[in-house]
């Protein structure tokens, strides 16, 4: 697999953007008129409590959620406007996820979750590298039910690097594991970043976890409450 060569150009966009959930009496508002910025390469952690926005800018970010109102653009053109056919051949030349759970095909072998996600994307590394580039080279025939929360996870990493991706968007990926193993796991995104250069948004509750990014973007009911920019 050759490294994503990183750098300064904008990646992804957010304008004024602006999510609202339900109507009248019953609306809430995810996110209120957000600006905010991600360029090639860069890693960006988010921070705050349950319901301060965080998914939701995720969400946006990755084109799963349409704004109620406001921009978001992708590699300089706009994604948020797009159709929804149109976003999804955008997510998919170059966004991936991590979730909090693995969210793996349960009957699937660890080795069949991944070559699947690197079938759709046509190209790239095979499944079995990937699998032993996160250090489960000895697990390809396991079924999800099989692995501990750690492999399982690992796995979800690998999947999503099948995608080749410029852009990884984590949601509380360590949320269901214990401590020592959520470091682990955060170490290993930590390396493979380096090594490929994929730009990074995480979302956390985590203060020590948000302090290992390049940047700190804190939320606070739907909006930026504050940035720390450590590079």
């Amino acid at each position: 697999m050759s490294s994503i060569a990183t750098g300064s150009a904008e990646l992804a966009a957010c304008s004024a953007v602006t999510v609202t959930y339900g109507h009248g009496e019953a609306e809430v508002a995810a996110l209120r008129a957000v600006d905010f910025q991600l360029c090639e390469g860069e890693r960006v952690g988010l921070s705050g409590p349950s319901g301060s926005g965080k998914t939701s800018l995720l969400h946006v970010l990755g084109g799963l959620v349409t704004p109620t109102s406001g921009e978001v653009s992708w590699r300089g053109g706009p994604l948020s406007s797009l159709d929804a056919a149109a976003r999804g051949q955008a997510r998919s030349a170059g966004i991936a996820y991590v979730f909090q759970g693995a969210n793996l095909l349960p009957t699937f072998t660890a080795y069949e979750n991944v070559a699947f996600a690197a079938h759709l994307a046509q190209g790239g590394a095979s499944a079995t590298e990937l699998l032993e580039l996160v250090g489960l080279g000895a697990k390809l025939d396991a079924l999800p039910a099989e692995l501990s929360g750690g492999e399982a996870q690992r796995v979800a990493i690998a999947r999503a690097l099948a995608q080749r991706p410029a852009l990884l968007l984590c949601d509380e990926p360590t949320g269901h594991l214990d401590s020592d193993t959520g470091e682990r796991v955060l170490d290993l995104i930590d390396a493979l970043q380096a090594e490929f250069g994929f730009a990074q948004v995480t979302a956390t509750h985590d203060p020590d976890v948000a302090a290992r990014f390049d940047r700190a973007v804190g939320l606070s009911d739907g909006q930026i409450s504050g940035e720390v920019d450590r590079q």
